[in-house]
């Protein structure tokens, strides 16, 4: 009888083990190294929701190690999009009996720098707008609280006020990105050093920069991708000829409306999934982070304040940005990469995925080429190189001076998500000036190493 009371109790205690090793929704190694709210309008309560991931392996002394920081598009999408689905160490994951769970990014960009999140504009994800006056209705506004939150983010932290700090983004992030950095520059020009952002450079993947220009490739995109015959395409133009000219008249929302009617007439011929990869037979699994991001364990593990409805993107902030989405940021590139300005001027990165139909290679190489940059010509003259990581073809890189285009392959719109090990190669080897990315001698000289 004792025997058997032994045996029952050494059942439970093992049974009991197991139920309490059951894996955390959100495990420990999981929470971010800082975050919260940092705020931009104390008075109403208005702040931007930030999560810091620091270095995971850093080749350099912390107080050198640069910080990057990710923007996502929308307008009005969280960039916890681009921190589970995409870039941040951990990705969200459906086991096969559909429930969530996280797993590690072999491609997360913290591998060798600090890594943080901004939910901009406020409004945006767990980000807070005390009223819906204060949400940005133009790129002005969204770069003046971006400054705020980032001043407020170097301040957390002493060995922050020295990195070297490079902003990132993705789709209407092609507009926060450039209209951020050249904020920082005007703000830097007026502070005394010691208050100064040390910006680096910026990167755009996969950016709506220039709408004006690049709502008028959808249409030979689609075709000669073979996804629509030549009648369709003309019905695609003429659609895209009524949007040009509504910017070319300053008509902004009605731009915008027009150019979300090519975008439908797109779709609606080609039948794909989605616009932003045609190669995909479903839509990037947004919903995965609907459900995940609403668990109170996953914002108690965030910092999250109270809790929130979360949703990927907002139709308010949405709707305050209708009027800008087709109101060029073409010149703060310019801007940025000038060379007439070698004091202030930054490297830039502009990298697409493959098989994006939204705002994909032809898109983008567009407006590059109306660029006024005197450094334009010869950056079109410089060779298309061919890119390679762990000996496979990754894509292509043109380079010249300070500004950079990469063709990622195998990727849509998303290039961190379909491409985890070659995006994160690419920004390490951009930021880093490795490789493509170095300059000619330098290049050189590491072959000539290599050699000996």
């Amino acid at each position: 009888m004792l025997h058997l009371c032994l045996l029952f109790m050494i059942s439970l205690t093992t049974l009991t083990n197991a139920n309490n090793t059951t894996p955390k929704l959100f495990p420990t190694e999981a929470t971010p190294t800082s975050s919260g709210y940092l705020p931009i309008n104390s008075t109403t309560g208005s702040s931007i929701f930030y999560t810091f991931y620091e270095a995971q392996a850093p080749i350099s002394p912390l107080p050198q190690t640069p910080i990057l920081i990710w923007l996502q598009g929308g307008p009005g999408c969280s960039s916890m999009v681009g921190n589970f689905l995409e870039l941040g160490p951990y990705r969200v994951e459906a086991d096969p009996q559909t429930s969530l769970t996280l797993a590690p990014n072999s491609g997360a960009w913290n591998h060798l720098f600090g890594l943080v999140f901004f939910d901009s504009p406020i409004g945006t994800g767990f980000s807070i707008a005390g009223n819906a006056e204060e949400i940005p209705r133009d790129q002005q506004t969204v770069a003046n609280h971006l400054f705020v939150a980032l001043r407020s983010f170097l301040m957390l932290n002493t060995l922050f006020k020295s990195r070297p700090i490079y902003i990132t983004g993705e789709s209407y992030g092609g507009k926060y990105v450039p209209a951020f950095g050249a904020y920082v520059l005007e703000m830097n020009s007026r502070l005394p050093a010691n208050r100064r952002v040390n910006l680096k450079g910026v990167a755009i993947g996969n950016g709506l920069t220039d709408p004006g220009i690049q709502v008028g490739t959808h249409g030979i995109t689609a075709y000669y991708s073979g996804l629509i015959d030549e009648k369709q395409k003309n019905e695609i133009e003429e659609l895209q000829r009524v949007a040009v000219r509504l910017v070319s008249e300053e008509k902004w929302a009605e731009a915008t409306d027009a150019r979300n009617q090519v975008l439908g007439k797109l779709e609606n011929f080609t039948g794909l999934a989605t616009l932003y990869d045609l190669r995909r037979r479903s839509p990037y699994e947004f919903d995965l982070l609907d459900k995940f991001l609403n668990k109170d364990e996953v914002q108690r593990g965030l910092g999250v304040k109270s809790h929130v409805v979360w949703e990927d993107c907002s139709d308010v902030v949405g709707a305050a940005l209708h009027e800008d989405v087709m109101k060029s940021v073409k010149f703060m590139v310019e801007g940025l990469v000038s060379e007439s300005s070698t004091s202030s001027s930054v490297k830039v990165l502009l990298y697409q995925g493959q098989f994006d139909l939204r705002d994909g290679v032809v898109s983008t190489e567009a407006w590059i080429k109306t660029m006024r940059w005197e450094g334009l010509e010869e950056y079109l003259k410089s060779e298309r190189k061919i890119w390679r990581v762990n000996g496979e073809v990754a894509g292509y890189v043109q380079r010249y001076g300070r500004f950079s285009e990469v063709v990622v392959s195998g990727a849509g719109h998303l290039v961190p998500t379909d491409q985890p090990v070659n995006a994160q190669a690419m920004i390490e080897d951009w930021v880093l000036e490795r490789g493509l990315f170095a300059e000619e001698s330098e290049t050189g000289a590491a072959k000539l190493k290599d050699l000996k």
